[in-house]
């Protein structure tokens, strides 16, 4: 004769999708933040890349950005560039004309505030910490630019005129105005709305 399951032996039926929106509904009442993303229950964040090629065509640098509450992260790559520290900057527009790339305008300032951020006037919405590339042409670069968004707006990297992310041949002083005497710009890439 079969046993009948006592009522503690009885289990709800939990499927994937339940525990994801459980754990989701718990990420969101206890850090009182955005809902993070899970898929396929929300959207992804905005993003963007932007490949940076020099004067030659030769893409020497990879970016990834992703709209954050905070501001857009950015992670860039480099390959194939001369050593030493180097200035990254977001300009205006979304141009990349080799060889000198003055196509892309000044650095990205909405607020119109001075270079820099050791200015006390700045610093530009476009301003990012310099890159340091070692001997092999390999630079690595993870910042959040807090001025700015993926999103609607004055401060949005994906305007209608665009924006474009810039590498120059010297370091940024962090607060001379305009460009940090960061030198001439040596890479360029439109930066494009991922997908």
């Amino acid at each position: 004769m079969p046993i009948a399951p006592t009522r503690a032996s009885v289990q709800p039926r939990w499927t994937w999708r339940r525990a994801a929106v459980a754990v989701a509904l718990s990420l969101v009442t206890t850090t009182a933040c955005r809902m993070p993303y899970i898929p396929p229950f929300t959207k992804p964040p905005l993003s963007a890349i932007a490949d940076l090629a020099d004067a030659n065509g030769r893409v020497v640098g990879k970016a990834v950005m992703i709209d954050e509450s905070d501001g857009v992260r950015i992670i860039v790559d480099f390959v194939g560039v001369t050593p030493g520290t180097k200035a990254v900057h977001i300009h205006e527009n979304g141009r990349c004309e080799a060889p000198s790339f003055e196509s892309a305008g000044g650095d990205f300032n909405p607020a119109k505030t001075e270079h820099g951020t050791s200015n006390p006037r700045g610093p530009h919405a476009g301003d990012l910490p310099n890159v340091v590339v070692d001997s092999t042409g390999r630079g690595h670069l993870e910042a959040t630019a807090k001025k700015a968004t993926l999103g609607k707006g004055a401060n949005s990297l994906l305007s209608s005129n665009g924006t474009s992310l810039v590498l120059h041949e010297g370091a940024d002083d962090l607060r001379t105005d305009p460009d940090g005497k960061s030198g001439a710009r040596i890479a360029c890439g439109v930066i494009r709305r991922a997908g």
